[in-house]
């Protein structure tokens, strides 16, 4: 009879069951399978899954179950060398790419293994709630890669989605189909044999208006290979005489060399003609005076002077008042008050800790032999003692932190929508009303663009032309929604603004980052605390579909790098679901949007700590939960 061990994680059993059915299922028994609160995901011969806590609640199990079938499946079917050759340019067609060959690879596992369709329906269908996007109402909020891929995974397996996913799904259909109806005719004949699934899917990409991101198809290169090769073959055959044609063309056509060194000719005369015309426009000027030329333009960036931009002529620097009447923002702020009822005793409780500690940071050091203020007891023996010796005071003295600005810079994309938002707009309240009471000034900024797909900078650039390497080419939407002299009270509505629906769209950190920074250094304070909170590395898929791949993540390491190394401001981050402590050097790194609150509270508090070793150590932490 085996003694029972208390240690023993009743979870063990049901995940060790787990990796082998995921090990059977992927077709390979030397796959590694992990558990871990890091994002699931697959690289190379190894799975990450969700972790399972000692309670094992439904969710968990069945989210596990869904996210093994589902790498499994992909890990199967799925070829690397394949997904490479056929892998589109541009980061719409990337996506879209993507998203559809994940169904595909979940659609044949329905169709060989049913039982795995409804785990996956489960994992689907739990993403799509933490997104959000049940909530979403209009097509151009919803993203389109996702709609895509839930439509073909939809049609190759018959099966209905869960209910979140199939809002979304059904606001593109229409669309998709209309555009694509002809080439998804033919889906089924594709699904198993991957090279003809790519081929399809990016005939489907250029149906919906993506071709100009998909680049030279390679099986016209590989003809264009072959035809050159054939050519050089016989280019390189001597003719029957065994001399090069080009020597027989030149002797048969001693006119045409003639002309052509007479041409030669003609145009050197016209350059020496040229240089004694400046020469003599020189000479003309007023002695002193020089010719004036226009100065350069400043640059876009002062951490990257070749970082370019289209346009900026419908750029916005914008209060969240002006986005949405009054009542609108009082209506969008009780909408948020009643999505975060559930956490008022946890608000309450993070606000009191945040507001405790910082005071008594406030107030850690004393200065005794004082002629007034609190009785100092430990230096009355002296007076017992020698009872001619006056009585002992001490004053507390107040650390030097009340002249501080601490800014939150929040990432309005897409990617935050519905849960992570919601939870990012509530710790922005808290941290703003709780440093304000300990008299830290507080500044609350958002960064998104004005439209998906590039607004107005893409369309003059589609009238200019399309001149290649345009830069950053979307319409800037930088929202102030606290400036850092404005009370609380009067601007606590704005944060209701990022329930808005539309509102938020893509994410361009770089430029976002660098007009924070600006305006943290024109403030009088002493010391400038800047916090980013983002879920992701800049994505805009207009900029990325007509410049290198990694341009807008280079701009913002060079903006990060700037900000650290000029020291005039203390810069840190959090990223939801999304490790950037590979962009900043002092980050921590959430999986749970519901750990931000906390995550925000400690970096805070050490920042403020006076304590080197402490606050080193808080500093240093770079995951939460």
């Amino acid at each position: 009879m085996s003694k029972f061990n208390p240690s023993d994680n009743p979870a063990d059993p049901f995940k060790k069951a787990l990796a082998e059915a995921t090990r059977v299922m992927a077709d390979d028994p030397d796959l590694a399978v992990t558990f871990s609160v890091d994002p699931p995901g697959l690289t190379g011969d190894s799975v990450r899954l969700p972790q399972i806590s000692r309670r094992m609640t439904r969710e968990e199990v069945l989210l596990a179950r869904g996210t093994a079938d589902a790498l499994a499946l992909r890990h199967k079917f799925h070829d690397l060398g394949t997904a490479s050759r056929y892998a589109p340019q541009g980061a719409m067609a990337r996506d879209l790419m993507e998203a559809m060959e994940g169904a595909r690879c979940e659609a044949m596992g329905a169709r060989n293994m049913p039982g795995t369709a409804g785990n996956i329906d489960a994992k689907i269908g739990h993403d799509a709630r933490r997104k959000g996007y049940g909530d979403i109402r209009e097509a151009s909020d919803a993203p389109l890669p996702t709609a895509a891929g839930y439509l073909i995974r939809h049609l190759a397996t018959g099966r209905d989605l869960p209910p979140e996913a199939r809002n979304v799904m059904e606001l593109w259909r229409g669309y998709i189909e209309d555009r694509c109806d002809g080439t998804l005719e033919g889906l089924q004949d594709v699904l198993s044999n991957q090279t003809a699934f790519a081929k399809f899917a990016r005939q489907l990409i250029d149906d919906l208006g993506y071709g100009d991101q998909l680049g030279d198809d390679p099986d016209d290169m590989d003809d264009d290979a072959e035809d050159d090769a054939g050519e050089d073959s016989e280019d390189d055959t001597p003719d029957s005489t065994g001399e090069d044609g080009s020597d027989e063309e030149a002797e048969a056509s001693p006119e045409r060399s003639q002309e052509e060194e007479q041409d030669a000719s003609q145009a050197q005369v016209d350059m020496d003609d040229g240089g004694d015309m400046e020469e003599s426009e020189d000479q003309e000027l007023p002695d002193g005076e020089a010719p004036l030329e226009p100065p350069p333009p400043s640059p876009h960036s002062d951490a990257d002077p070749d970082y370019a931009v289209f346009s900026t002529e419908n750029d916005e620097e914008i209060s969240a008042e002006d986005l949405a009447e009054p009542q609108e923002l009082e209506r969008l702020r009780s909408y948020l008050d009643q999505q975060l009822d559930p956490l008022k005793g946890a608000v309450s409780r993070l606000a009191n800790k945040l507001q405790r500690r910082l005071q008594a940071q406030q107030n850690r050091s004393w200065e005794f032999d004082r002629e007034e203020g609190i009785l100092d007891a430990g230096r009355l023996a002296r007076v017992v003692a020698n009872p001619t010796t006056p009585l002992s005071f001490k004053v507390e003295h107040d650390t030097e932190f009340r002249d501080t600005v601490v800014t939150l810079l929040l990432d309005n994309s897409g990617s935050m929508r519905g849960r992570p938002i919601s939870i990012a707009a509530i710790c922005a309240d808290v941290l703003a009303r709780t440093l304000e009471r300990c008299g830290v000034k507080v500044e609350i900024l958002g960064f998104t663009t004005k439209a998906w797909k590039g607004g107005r900078a893409r369309e003059e650039w589609l009238g200019q032309g399309r001149p290649q390497q345009p830069g950053r080419l979307n319409d800037l939407r930088h929202i102030v929604y606290k400036s850092a002299d404005s009370p609380w009270r009067r601007v606590r509505d704005n944060l209701g603004l990022m329930m808005k629906e539309g509102l938020l769209k893509e994410n361009i950190d770089g430029e976002a980052l660098e007009w924070a920074h600006r305006r943290m250094v024109n403030r009088p304070e002493a010391r400038k605390i800047l916090m980013v909170i983002s879920d992701g590395a800049p994505v805009d898929d207009s900029t990325l579909s007509v410049n290198p791949a990694n341009y807008l993540e280079k701009h913002l390491r060079d903006v990060i790098a700037m900000v650290e190394k000029r020291r005039a401001v203390e810069l840190l981050a959090i990223g939801i679901g999304h490790d950037v402590t590979r962009y900043y050097e002092r980050a921590v790194t959430i999986t749970d949007a519901e750990q931000l609150a906390g995550a925000i509270t400690e970096q805070l508090a050490s920042l403020f700590e006076t304590d080197p070793r402490k606050r080193a150590r808080g500093m240093g932490m770079k995951r939460a939960g």
